[in-house]
């Protein structure tokens, strides 16, 4: 059946439906400017608000955080020490402040402190590699290599440090010179162990010796952590060992190897004060070598190698978030936010709570 132009009526033309006796008879919701000189209706009805938002309600209804008394007595407390440890550090004459200023950049500290960073550099890099390849010792089906993995990885975490570095430093006395050659046969070359060995030579050395035992034990939790699905998984694709083990297993195990080989580094920087005792002028040995010159200065000294070795740790740990972010992509859904987005989050959140307390 066909209408004819103009017969069609539109919702907005159509004339109001007739209201029920019972629509007619249903309570209608009081407005605030109907309501009574006493207010009555406005807290027995929640309305919405006039741009449709929920309604707000009465400050009777609002629910109130749990006091708690204690956390802020701690809170207190540890703020009052903390001050009085502040002021005891800037007031105490003792500590010599002006002379603290006067040797924190001097050459000789800078150039001990360069050793120090070098030192450190080579050791972490040959210490991790060490560990690498002992890890991989540990975990070889040949008995030979586990035992010799295992007994280094015993022998060198046994030894204390200071003991290595001065065997190393007196290995000239057991052997003078060093060859390369046919095992038990002849030696095509042959070099002076004196010459050789210099002094940051053995301290590199035997830094790294010491600290391939630990990154070794650290690099074989790493790898153990991995989900055994992983080797399976690439044992059926028919990968190579080495292919499997660079590409799918070592990045898995980088998440759980980089928090603790920090700790080793962070360790590392701070052994490298020993090395002062196989005549090396590292940041520590700088630092006592002024002391003895100047014995007036000694806390001062102290106070710069403290702070130095501050500076060195508070760095290598903001790199350390940095990686563990890096590779905990994949691993986590969301990234965990760097400290400037903290701090952007923080203001926020304090932003938004003033407006609703000002609100209410």
């Amino acid at each position: 059946m066909s209408e004819s132009p103009g017969a069609a009526i539109s919702l907005a033309s159509a004339p109001p439906a007739e209201e029920s006796p019972e629509a007619s008879s249903a309570p209608r919701p009081v407005r605030p400017s109907e309501a009574g000189p006493s207010g009555a209706g406005s807290s027995e009805v929640e309305r919405p608000g006039d741009d449709g938002t929920a309604p707000r309600p009465p400050a009777a209804q609002r629910v109130l955080p749990l006091r708690r008394p204690g956390r802020w007595i701690a809170t207190a407390i540890v703020l009052v020490l903390v001050a009085q440890i502040v002021h005891g550090l800037v007031t105490n004459p003792f500590y010599q402040w002006d002379r603290f200023q006067y040797w924190f950049l001097r050459p000789t500290i800078l150039d001990g402190l360069l050793i120090t960073l070098e030192v450190t550099a080579y050791s972490a890099v040959l210490g991790l590699l060490g560990g690498i390849l002992i890890a991989l010792g540990r975990l070889s089906r040949s008995p030979v290599l586990r035992a010799v993995s295992w007994t280094y990885t015993w022998l060198f975490r046994s030894v204390p440090l200071i003991v290595v570095l001065l065997f190393l430093y007196n290995f000239s006395a057991l052997y003078k010179t060093l060859s390369l050659g046919v095992p038990f046969g002849p030696a095509f070359f042959t070099f002076d162990e004196s010459r050789l060995a210099t002094d940051i030579v053995v301290a590199v050395v035997g830094l790294s010796l010491n600290e391939a035992a630990y990154a070794s034990e650290v690099v074989r939790s790493g790898i153990l952590a991995v989900d055994q699905g992983q080797h399976e998984a690439a044992s059926a694709l028919g990968l190579p060992k080495g292919y499997q083990f660079t590409r799918i297993v070592f990045p898995q195990a980088l998440r759980s190897i980089t928090p603790n080989y920090v700790n080793l580094l962070i360790n590392l920087i701070k052994s490298t004060s020993l090395v002062f005792y196989v005549s090396l002028l590292d940041l520590f040995g700088s630092v006592q070598s002024m002391g003895s010159t100047y014995p007036g200065d000694i806390v001062p000294l102290l106070l710069v190698a403290t702070v130095w070795y501050l500076v060195l740790t508070s760095a290598v740990s903001v790199v350390q978030f940095y990686v563990e972010r890096y590779f905990s992509r994949g691993a986590t859904r969301i990234l965990p936010p760097t400290p400037l987005q903290k701090s952007r989050t923080a203001l926020r959140d304090l932003r938004a709570r003033a407006r609703r307390e000002a609100a209410i």
